[in-house]
């Protein structure tokens, strides 16, 4: 698996999935939530709200992945994962793994090779950033094929919307 981290806007990239940081309700929100519905157009809206109806009526729970379409987007799919809330007294960061792995699982069943990551909770959230993309680079690595996660994605970039955050990446890349 080829891990790259780049600094861009992650509804631009052409690949086969990218992953959205959402929140439970799946109805769009802030940050990259935001900008992954409003790109995508209400394809992306009217997918999930039938992801609600069909599968997760109380909203999606936190570490959980699921896709949809990516609607006008140039990926073919968006896998929607909700991270955890930053919490300096309880330990969240298996919760913040679970995103990256399960995320990867459903680029697994689609069949996708190629996805983009944002960084998971480290917006809104507050996550801090050197930990989010430690979290993320080990997570990601531990997955790739030939471990016993497995994962068949070939290719996961990392798309980092400020000069900090991709900083922050390619330190854990190269430390991971």
């Amino acid at each position: 698996m080829r891990l790259t981290a780049i600094q861009a806007d992650i509804t631009t990239l052409d690949v086969d999935a990218i992953v959205n940081a959402a929140n439970s309700s799946l109805m769009g929100g802030g940050g990259v939530d935001g900008a992954i519905h409003r790109a995508g157009g209400p394809e992306i809206l009217a997918a999930c709200k039938q992801v609600r109806a069909d599968r997760f009526p109380d909203g999606l729970p936190t570490g959980q992945a699921v896709a949809t379409t990516a609607g006008k987007l140039p990926a073919r799919w968006v896998i929607h994962t909700v991270g955890p809330v930053w919490s300096k007294r309880q330990d969240r960061s298996a919760l913040l793994a679970d995103c990256y792995r399960n995320s990867l699982a459903v680029a697994d069943e689609l069949g996708a090779r190629s996805v983009a990551f944002p960084a998971i909770s480290a917006g809104i959230y507050g996550w801090p950033m050197d930990d989010a993309a430690r979290i993320a680079a080990r997570t990601v690595r531990a997955t790739a094929a030939g471990s016993p996660a497995g994962s068949e994605v070939s290719e996961v970039t990392f798309a980092l919307f400020s000069r900090d955050a991709l900083q922050a990446f390619e330190a854990a890349l190269a430390a991971a």
